[in-house]
């Protein structure tokens, strides 16, 4: 993402759209009752048009909405932005929705809160950092996988055996299974750029020593990696132990993952902790919470902005988790906020 221009006493920021991250932290600092400007198509109907009830042809205009409803389309690879139009060359108080994608620009006009524009500067801050891909390996299935800023998404899974009624007791030899991996990953990854083998067993060394001999530029910054099991549930177990490895160290969602094992390994002990939007507000209140952990969905609510405020108040971080991860499944789970304290408290 990139700032281009900002006016703090109107409350006014300007932003481009880079990647599929933005959208996602878009997502969540754009409110019902916002002002979004933006570029659009919106059909132009002419009086002659109302009255054989046909429909007029898409025209570009700028148009500023209230906003209502924010959607990110993360398979669609868009941001969907329901308002009512209250500016913009016609149609005052009808309602339009802007289809935000990379490379389009936005004006968000609000009263901005510090974890806004603390999330901003994140999306600007990591908008050059290059994506982490993952293969996971078993002898019969590879599943590639990319870890983004808001989540893991899974990319393709592959089977040395041949699909289709002729190839029913075909299989392909081990080298043509690596092979088939590399071609994969060819279309994601451009060479050199991080990437983490992962696995059981010494299937994992087999296809590294394999790039090494064949693909050598395609794990020039690769590493490997031990995991109870393949699939995404090996990945998403290699993303939870994100600060053992160096690959991982320093991304967001390995971050927010690692945060909420913290919570975990807490409550399991009967250490210092909290969850639960009251029990979290009784910590809050006395001065007790060290870091707040708060799911996503939760940071619109009235009272999960109060309960962020009063933390920050008082010398505690704000960790905003989010949803579509594994991490933000188990906060989730425990009623979407959770706090690690300064000290254990009844």
């Amino acid at each position: 993402m990139k700032i281009l221009h900002q006016d703090k006493r109107e409350g006014k920021i300007k932003v481009r759209i880079d990647n599929l991250d933005d959208l996602w932290h878009l997502k969540n600092v754009i409110n019902p009752e916002d002002i979004v400007s933006a570029v659009t198509f919106r059909r132009e109907e002419t009086q002659r048009d109302k009255i054989r009830s046909e429909r007029g042809e898409k025209k570009r205009m700028r148009l500023d909405i209230e906003v209502e409803k924010v959607e990110f389309h993360e398979f669609t690879d868009r941001l969907r932005i329901l308002g009512v139009i209250i500016e913009g060359p016609q149609d005052h108080g009808s309602y339009h929705t802007l289809n935000l994608t990379e490379g389009d620009e936005l004006t968000i006009i609000k009263e901005w809160k510090e974890h806004e524009l603390e999330r901003l500067k994140e999306a600007v801050d990591r908008s050059e950092e290059p994506l982490i891909t993952f293969v996971a390996l078993e002898e019969d299935e590879s599943t590639i996988a990319i870890m983004r800023q808001y989540g893991v998404k899974d990319m393709a899974t592959l089977s040395p055996n041949r699909g289709g009624k002729m190839y029913d007791s075909e299989k392909m030899s081990r080298e043509e299974f690596f092979e088939e991996i590399v071609k994969k990953l060819e279309t994601i990854i451009e060479p050199g750029e991080p990437l983490v083998i992962l696995g059981p067993g010494f299937t994992k060394e087999d296809f590294f020593e394999y790039c090494k001999r064949n693909h050598s530029e395609l794990v020039d910054n690769a590493e490997v990696v031990p995991a109870g099991e393949g699939g995404m549930t090996g990945v998403n177990e290699v993303i939870r132990k994100g600060k053992e490895r160096g690959t991982l160290d320093g991304q967001r969602m390995s971050f927010e993952s690692e945060k909420v094992e913290e919570l975990l390994r807490e409550i399991k002990s009967d250490g210092a902790y909290s969850y639960g939007m009251e029990n979290v507000k009784e910590a809050v209140k006395i001065g007790a919470v060290d870091t707040l952990l708060i799911l996503d969905v939760k940071v619109r609510d009235e009272e999960g902005e109060m309960l962020m405020q009063k933390t920050e108040e008082l010398g505690g971080e704000v960790v905003v988790i989010s949803s579509t991860h594994e991490g933000g499944e188990k906060l989730e789970a425990l009623g979407g906020v959770g706090a690690l304290l300064r000290y254990k408290i009844e």
